[in-house]
């Protein structure tokens, strides 16, 4: 279970980050609006600053998607 004190404790980070990287989160919402779907690839690609480059991707599944949704639903009721 989540403890609501930590996620409390998250909201100051998660605004910084959000001012810092204003982009990020239009990005996430205009995935979110686009309504992905089961079998949509997600891949993440990270660089570190000496250029090492280390990348994955998924297959969403529908338990997936429930997770996002309710993750989704935490956030609107923030």
């Amino acid at each position: 279970m989540i403890n609501p004190m930590k996620l409390l404790q998250l909201r100051p980070l998660v605004t910084q980050f959000q001012n810092a990287h204003p982009k990020f989160f239009q990005f996430i919402a205009a995935v979110g609006a686009s309504g992905m779907k089961e079998g949509t690839i997600v891949e993440i690609s990270i660089t570190d600053p000496e250029g090492k480059n280390l990348c994955s991707n998924l297959k969403l599944s529908k338990d997936d998607l429930e997770l996002f949704e309710a993750v989704s639903e935490m956030m609107k009721d923030q």
